[in-house]
């Protein structure tokens, strides 16, 4: 990696000023974790900077076929992020409920998880934690991308996703719930709901990612979605 020196992670639970240049120590923000929250289930992140394209892929070779660390870059950072067990539970529910839904809908839905998505010419890459494409033509980017934030302090993830010309994407952190983002002229525009899917309600969906069950969920979110009209509405 031409001999440049790995630099610390963002302190987990820690939103960095803009422009914080970090010390070489490492440091860990603990006394701003919820005391609930022990470091074993918070996100891992490691930032590499001034790092090429080049190293990227060469990072992406090295890991192989494996599913951690996954791996961002944008314009010469990489960020590698080893998600808690927290995190890719509520992934895994999320998909799973947007999967249900497409189901019960005869919708054409098909996903491709954390797909690399790169651009070597647009100086970015991504690997979301779940992705869909409508319908079944072969595309180069998917229709749809997915991110959790379970912890925060990663790299801006709609930058990244703006230049690699995805359609739209869902973000959901504990905070403001899923978030719908739509693209507009390069851009980003946060819309109240889905245009891909627009028949989906993500605040349901939202209700129901915080479980220790995900198989109830997901019976939870069928029975729902085969009751008829009016009853939907009486559970809102």
């Amino acid at each position: 990696m031409h001999g440049q020196a790995l630099r610390p992670a963002i302190p987990v639970g820690f939103d960095p000023p803009a422009g914080c240049d970090y010390p070489m120590e490492t440091m860990v923000a603990a006394s701003s974790l919820p005391p609930e929250l022990d470091e074993e289930r918070l996100d891992q992140r490691v930032f590499l900077f001034g790092k090429t394209f080049r190293d990227y892929e060469t990072l992406l070779a090295i890991r192989g076929d494996r599913g951690a660390p996954r791996m961002y870059f944008l314009e010469g950072t990489i960020e590698l992020m080893s998600p808690s067990i927290d995190h890719e539970g509520i992934k895994k529910t999320f998909a799973r409920l947007v999967e249900a839904f497409a189901e019960e809908r005869h919708l054409t839905l098909n996903g491709f998880g954390s797909w690399t998505l790169k651009r070597r010419a647009k100086q970015r890459g991504a690997e979301p934690d779940e992705c869909y494409i409508l319908g079944t033509a072969r595309k180069k980017v998917p229709d749809l991308a997915i991110e959790v934030e379970w912890t925060r302090g990663g790299l801006d993830k709609l930058e990244i996703y703006r230049k690699l010309g995805v359609a739209e994407v869902w973000l959901w952190s504990a905070r403001r719930g899923i978030e719908v983002h739509a693209l507009r002229d390069e851009r980003y525009v946060k819309i109240p709901r889905s245009e891909l899917i627009p028949e989906i309600d993500l605040s349901v969906v939202a209700k129901l990612l915080f479980t220790d069950d995900q198989t109830e969920a997901v019976r939870t979110y069928r029975k729902r979605l085969r009751a008829p009209a009016r009853a939907r509405g009486r559970k809102r």
